[in-house]
């Protein structure tokens, strides 16, 4: 076991790392960025709506003497990704670590479900995925050094009721992460995925209802619904040194929920 005086050097590299975490300015993104921040990476918090929270939390960590890069970018649009890829190589050099995090769901049952749903869904959630994921590949290949770590879902690993097109975009970025995992391997970089549980998030609480909710928590051995933290806390340990060799694996954090 590490104890708590050597944990900076469990996770530190001896430098300052620059993390950008998509969708990072609210919920589990927010929560990944803030852990990142702490623990001494420059982040870079990328958001399409969420510019009140995001530049709110950007502040807040800058005022607490850590580094912080707010970015706007629709991360399914190609020339927005390269845009912003570039303006974080302008103010601070290549991105090192990934955290593809943003994303949007869908509860329907598939007969109800358009076709421009399920574009949106795969565009938002697994479309981002490879275009971050390609444009930041180049620089960590020529450094033999990166780290991917995406955020999916226990439904892609198990599929849901009335969640097939979600569950589709994520198992399919889990397939993805595992493919690049092999593939980029050799060049020092490791790509990891975490599959959260049901967390307590704005995207959950609008999608169930208070009594769907209960329902599950009684399902889940832990008893109690996922926090943010728990997928931080996940994240930083497979951007960490204590991590190097862990490398195309799915990290499930649902409280024993779905255990396979």
């Amino acid at each position: 076991m590490y104890k708590e005086e050597n944990m900076t050097e469990f996770y530190g590299y001896g430098e300052k790392k620059i993390c950008l975490v998509t969708g990072g300015g609210r919920g589990i993104g927010a929560s990944i960025t803030q852990r990142l921040a702490k623990l001494g990476y420059r982040v870079v918090i990328n958001y399409f709506n969420s510019e009140i929270q995001s530049v709110h939390l950007a502040k807040g960590l800058i005022h607490s003497g850590f580094e912080a890069l707010t970015i706007q970018a629709d991360v399914s649009n190609k020339n927005q990704v390269d845009a912003m890829f570039a303006r974080i190589e302008d103010t601070w050099g290549a991105v090192d670590c990934l955290i593809n995090n943003a994303g949007v769901s869908l509860h329907k049952m598939l007969v109800d479900s358009g076709e421009e749903e399920w574009r949106h869904i795969m565009d938002t959630n697994l479309k981002s995925v490879y275009l971050c994921s390609k444009r930041a590949m180049p620089a960590m290949m020529a450094k033999r050094w990166g780290r991917v770590v995406n955020i999916a879902s226990v439904w892609g690993i198990t599929g849901a009721s009335c969640e097939s097109i979600y569950a589709a975009s994520k198992g399919g970025m889990i397939a993805f992460s595992k493919s690049l995992a092999s593939e980029y391997g050799a060049y020092g970089i490791t790509v990891n995925t975490i599959a959260p549980g049901i967390v307590e998030t704005d995207m959950i609480r609008n999608s169930l209802s208070r009594r769907e909710l209960q329902d599950l928590v009684d399902e889940i051995p832990a008893a109690r619904l996922g926090k943010t933290d728990d997928v931080a806390a996940a994240c930083g340990y497979f951007l960490s040194s204590g991590a190097e060799f862990v490398n195309g694996q799915v990290l499930s954090i649902d409280g024993g929920w779905k255990i396979t």
